[in-house]
Formats: structure tokens, C-alpha cells, sequence
């Protein structure tokens, strides 16, 4: 090779140098973010994959954000709804035990009455101030909005899920609600005796002494009202049985439990038993599900329910109201907007827990039709409504939580971490090789740069060459 002034190894040689450096940079930025594309020229493809992954997992991030307050948010409204059970819970055992009129005197049943003066204004504390952020829950300001009920057919409405267009619903009533009831045809007992009368809520046994009038075997039964969930009239010869409720659950057991007496006025009896009916009921020409009077029906992305008054609750009886699409608490679960979904939480005041034929639980106050010393009987009744209607209303509460709140938490915590997987791929610097790549890197640095003095002393040979 001729020796120049042109330096043509010191020019390769620094060229290596700065290519080498700028691979040394990269791989310093690399290790030191932990990221294995910075910028576009790092990696076209790579970057345009990495954006979109971040994207998407942003999404699910805030989605799972979502998810985990709206647990928290409803599990307030279901541990208060658990509190308010309880006090119902207290407020019967005081109703059955005050029906037991004769074993307690005045003082004692006055003082039933004022533990359920003072567990009625407990719910109504519990329910008013149960809120989240703010927002109260169970006071019935996130129930759905409805129109056009008419309170003379339809009763205690109850919407817990709309869709998100406005859905008419027209009712037809194909066949009526049935209670269970037993007639017996017999005159006073000729011999001391005693019945078993079992109803839908449990069995008593009534002693019946000789000679005894038969509105007086009425009486006794209606006495025990609150235990067995039977009634009891008399008239004429004729003792009538008859269930408080209506429906398939409900029934009326007679059997004479006496089998040492000599009385054959109620052999007749023995093993009587009838059955409540179910009403049909169609609901824009599908079928409902029915017990007894109460209406259940989920189609078209709404779910509700609703009691047949006794005007609707006959055979080609039709009415009809609409559900909103405003109203309730909406939820996003998802990611997409199409992924938001809708909870009816109805008022749960004392005056809203029971149902329309019964009564409802603020009429158990003192003074009230049904306080203690008024009907004890009727006061159980109203409280087991209460008590059911509760737990109906937490049902559908926790199953919100389980099969739609969970069941996202779940999915969106499985994709997070699928995306995130896949985001480490692409974007994350491999460091064992980065580091390898770091070493060779500065031996190369450190080559050139020798090299480069090297070569630089052919100027220097220019000059001995002159001289």
C-alpha cells in the first residue's frame, strides 16, 4: 500500500469507532431503561406492536380499577342489607313470642313492642345512611324508573335489571293464585281430642275439649297463626282451614293426634291435606314464573318481579306498564362501551319491606294496625315477607357480584396478564445478551482506539520521508 498524506486507515478505523460508540450508546440506554426499544429507529415494527399492547392494556387496567370498586361499592349495600335481615330476623321472634299472648303479661308485651320501635327505626337509619362516595344505595334512588303501573293490578314492583331501550310489558293473567284450604264438616267435639294443624311456616297441636264450639277451635288455631301459616273460620257446622299464602308452597295438614279418644266429630279429618295453586301468567306472550301471586320474569336483558293484586289475580285479567331505559346503577365492566350493565337497587325504608297483602313493617310500630298488642299474628306474618323479600334482594345482589362483577375481575386479571406477557416480548431488553453485547462492545472501543493511534503515526513516517 503507497504511503499518502491521505490517511485511509485512520479514516476506516474512526468510522468503526463511531459505529461502534453508537451501538454502545444504544445498548447503555437499553440496560439502563430496561427496554429494549426507545425510539423508532430501534425498531419500526416492534414500536408499532408495543403502542398498541400498551394501549390495551391500559384499558384493561382501568377496567379491573372499575371492577374492584364497584365490589367494593356493592358489598357496602349487601353487609347493610345482612344488618337490616337480622333486625327483621328479631323483630318476628318478638311477634311469635308476643302471639303467646297468654303465657306474657302487658309490661312484657309492651316491651316487645318497644324493641321493635327500636329495631324499625334501626332499618330505617341502616337504609337512609348506607352510601358509597356519596351516593346512597339502598334509599331507592338507583331504582329503575318504571311508568304506567296500575297499583290496583300490580303490586310491590321490583326491577332489577333494564335493557337499554324502554320495554313495555303487558301481563295476562291465563289462570288465578290459589290458597290451600280445607273444609270440615263436624259439630262441637263429643270427647276431649286434638288436632295437628300444619301449615306452610310449621304444625301446632291444638287441644280441643269436649263439647267445645267450633269458633272457639277456630280461635285456637288463628292463635298459632304466626307458627303454621293457616287461618281458621267457623260457620254454621262447617270448620274452614285455609293457608295466609297462596301458591303450590303453601298447604293445610288436619290429622287427629288423639288416637285414645272416643270423639269421631273430627274423623273426617284425619289426613286431610290440600294444596295452594300457582297462578299463570304470561308476560308479552312468554311464560312467567309464578309463585304463588308473586311474578318473576328475565327476557329481552331485563329481570323483575311483581305481586298480583286480587283484582288482577283472576283468569283473562291483562294490564300492562313500562320499564325505562334510565334509572338504577350502571357499571362499566369491561373495556368497550358495550360491556356496561345495569343494577335496579329498590328502597328498602320499613314501610317497603313486606308486600301489599300482609302489610308492611312500619305498621308494626306502636299504635300502628299491627303492633304487637294489635296482631301479633299478622306482625309475624309481615316480618317473614319482610325477611324474604330481603333475602330475594341480597340474592340478586350477590349474584351481580359472583357471575357479573367476579366473573370480569377474573377475565380482565387473566388478560392483563396475557398482555402484559406479551408487551414483555417485545418491548423488554434481553440483559444477559445486552450485557454480552456491552463487553464485546468496549474491547472493540478499546481495539479501534489503539488501532487509531497507530495509524495516525503514518504522518509522522510522510515527514521522515521529506526530511
Amino acid at each position: 500500500m503507497a504511503i499518502t498524506i491521505n490517511n485511509l486507515n485512520s479514516m476506516s478505523l474512526l468510522n468503526i469507532l463511531n459505529n461502534t460508540s453508537a451501538a454502545q450508546s444504544t445498548t447503555l440506554t437499553q440496560l439502563s431503561t430496561g427496554s429494549r426499544i426507545n425510539s423508532g429507529k430501534d425498531d419500526p415494527a416492534g414500536l408499532i406492536a408495543m403502542r398498541g399492547l400498551q394501549t390495551e392494556l391500559v384499558a384493561v387496567e382501568a377496567a379491573i380499577s372499575n371492577n374492584e370498586r364497584t365490589d367494593a361499592m356493592l358489598n357496602v349495600a349487601d353487609k347493610s342489607l345482612g344488618e337490616v335481615a337480622d333486625l327483621v330476623n328479631e323483630i318476628k321472634e318478638l311477634a311469635i313470642a308476643s302471639a303467646n299472648d297468654d303465657a306474657l303479661s302487658a309490661s312484657e308485651i309492651a316491651a316487645n313492642q318497644s324493641q321493635v320501635d327500636e329495631a324499625l327505626s334501626a332499618i330505617d337509619r341502616i337504609i337512609g345512611t348506607t352510601q358509597f362516595n356519596g351516593q346512597k344505595l339502598l334509599d331507592g334512588s338507583l331504582g329503575v324508573d318504571v311508568s304506567g303501573v296500575d297499583t290496583g293490578d300490580i303490586s310491590d314492583l321490583k326491577v332489577s335489571r333494564r335493557s337499554d331501550s324502554a320495554l313495555t310489558v303487558n301481563v295476562e293473567v291465563t289462570a288465578a293464585a290459589e290458597q290451600a284450604t280445607k273444609q270440615i264438616a263436624t259439630t262441637s267435639a263429643t270427647d276431649d281430642t286434638a288436632l295437628y294443624i300444619q301449615g306452610k311456616d310449621g304444625g301446632v297441636v291444638i287441644d280441643i275439649a269436649a263439647g267445645e264450639d267450633l269458633s272457639d277451635v277456630a280461635d285456637k288455631i288463628n292463635a298459632s297463626t304466626a307458627e303454621t301459616g293457616v287461618t281458621a273460620s267457623a260457620s254454621g257446622g262447617d270448620l274452614s282451614i285455609t293457608s295466609s299464602a297462596y301458591g303450590s308452597d303453601a298447604f293445610v295438614s288436619v290429622s287427629v293426634v288423639d288416637t285414645e279418644s272416643t270423639d269421631t266429630s273430627f274423623a273426617s279429618a284425619h289426613g286431610a291435606r290440600d294444596e295452594g295453586v300457582d297462578a299463570t301468567v304470561t308476560i308479552n306472550g312468554s311464560s312467567a314464573s309464578v309463585d304463588g301471586k308473586e311474578v318473576y320474569y328475565t327476557a329481552n336483558g331485563a329481570s323483575f318481579s311483581f305481586r298480583l293484586t286480587d283484582t288482577l289475580n283472576e283468569a283473562a285479567a291483562t294490564s300492562s306498564f313500562t320499564i325505562s331505559a334510565s334509572g338504577g346503577a350502571t357499571f362499566q365492566l369491561g373495556t368497550r362501551s358495550d360491556t356496561r350493565t345495569t343494577i335496579g337497587l329498590d328502597g328498602l325504608y320499613s314501610h317497603q319491606l313486606g308486600n301489599f297483602d300482609t302489610g308492611y313493617l312500619n305498621s308494626l310500630k306502636g299504635g300502628e294496625g299491627n303492633d304487637l298488642t294489635t296482631d301479633p299474628n299478622t306482625a309475624a306474618q309481615i316480618a317473614t315477607a319482610a325477611a324474604d323479600q330481603l333475602a330475594s334482594a341480597q340474592g340478586r345482589l350477590g349474584g351481580f357480584l359472583k357471575f357479573q362483577v367476579d366473573t370480569s375481575l377474573a377475565q380482565l386479571t387473566a388478560t392483563q396478564e396475557s398482555y402484559s406477557a406479551a408487551l414483555s416480548t417485545v418491548r423488554d431488553v434481553d440483559y444477559a445478551q445486552a450485557t454480552a453485547d456491552l463487553s464485546r462492545q468496549n474491547v472493540l472501543m478499546q481495539s479501534a482506539m489503539s488501532l487509531l493511534g497507530m495509524a495516525n503515526q503514518q504522518s509522522t513516517q510522510v515527514l521522515s520521508l521529506l526530511s
